[in-house]
């Protein structure tokens, strides 16, 4: 039998791996799955062992980073997060290890990175398949050495920082495009942690609903809202493509809708009452997305046979191609609008756009007004 101890602050939890209990601050549900993922951060917190927590967007992989930490002897050190999708490569090497004054443009005084902000803490390293190679090359050595150089200067800075790593990506497919770097993906997968999709434990769902619940009436002010059984229904049947943050963010938006002090049908976003929202498509004019995707993958089994080895390109290759070109044309070729509607971060765009060869249409500079 494991034990574990969640501290935070004058709380203190025990845990039993034999028994069902709910162990990290901030996380609800206790599903099968959700608890192996409990269980497995318990008993890898105590290591000093690199983690990846691989989950698709908004299963709560920030949550997890942050429970390996205050499960952690190290969890009077900080906690430090960077977003890699949200910076430039070079904005995103200052970010990470510093620079000194003048190593360029702009840098007018010495400046300490997250890695040496992060010292006898943790660092939780978002989006890791969105930096790029060279990046990749830095960030290896870091986790093999514990030793890095500012941007600019010569000095080797030794450091005692643990990296949890998050993605939404499978990382063994971007290291077979060469998108990402193999021995870099093996140090990092030392304890990988599975987050899985909402729809893959819907039993969570109800108490997920209390949850937000009582937690925006709180914010809002509002007397405690309750939840008829046909709107539950409704959460139940839906696919949740985003995980637990749309289902906050339906919680949030009824709970401000709501007139009485129970919720209804009419503040339900159009998915959930089972109608196409209006704003991204025409019902009528949409074809079942399920009916369309066979079709796709049969008509490329067709066209490209067991022995050639290029199904994965022909079908996925070509869609995601065309949905990127289509984008940026709806955008103009604002990449900033393209990557917001794809739901993808920038740096990711513009590998993409690399990789499949498109050039925005004017062929000028981009312009983000």
């Amino acid at each position: 039998m494991t034990t574990g101890r969640f501290s935070r602050g004058a709380v203190t939890l025990s845990f039993d791996e034999s028994t069902e209990v709910n162990p990290i601050m901030g996380v609800v549900g206790n599903a099968p799955l959700m608890q192996q993922v409990y269980h497995l951060t318990h008993r890898v917190a105590g290591s000093r062992a690199t983690v990846l927590v691989v989950g698709e967007t908004g299963t709560g992989k920030e949550l997890i980073a942050r429970a390996i930490h205050e499960l952690s002897p190290r969890q009077s050190g900080p906690f430090v997060r960077v977003n890699c999708g949200a910076l430039s490569d070079s904005l995103l090497e200052s970010e990470l290890f510093g620079h000194v004054k003048g190593a360029f443009t702009g840098a007018v005084a010495n400046r300490a990175g997250r890695f040496e902000a992060a010292h006898t803490g943790t660092l939780f390293l978002d989006e890791i398949s969105s930096m790029s190679t060279p990046l990749q090359v830095k960030l290896l050595r870091v986790l093999q050495e514990q030793e890095f150089e500012r941007v600019g200067d010569p000095q080797t800075i030794r450091v005692n920082t643990r990296v949890v790593a998050a993605t939404n990506q499978f990382l063994p497919t971007e290291v077979s495009a060469g998108r990402f770097r193999e021995d870099l993906y093996y140090r990092l997968n030392v304890v990988p942690i599975l987050l899985p999709p909402l729809r893959k434990r819907r039993e969570d769902i109800p108490a997920l609903m209390k949850h937000f619940i009582q937690k925006y009436s709180d914010e809002n002010k509002r007397s405690l809202v309750q939840c008829p059984d046909v709107i539950t229904q409704r959460f139940l049947d839906h696919d949740w493509p985003g995980n637990v943050r749309e289902l906050e963010n339906y919680i949030e938006r009824a709970v401000i809708l709501c007139e009485g002090d129970a919720l209804t049908e009419e503040v339900l976003p159009p998915l959930l009452r089972g109608e196409s929202d209006p704003a991204f498509i025409d019902a009528n004019a949409r074809e079942d997305s399920k009916d369309f995707a066979v079709s796709l993958v049969r008509h490329g089994m067709a066209s490209s046979g067991p022995d050639r080895g290029d199904l994965y390109q022909e079908v996925v290759g070509r869609v995601e191609h065309q949905l990127i070109a289509q984008v940026l044309e709806a955008c103009d070729g604002v990449q900033i609008k393209a990557a917001a509607w794809l739901g993808i971060n920038r740096n990711t765009l513009h590998k993409k756009m690399k990789e499949f060869q498109i050039l925005q249409n004017d062929g000028g500079p981009e312009t983000d007004s």
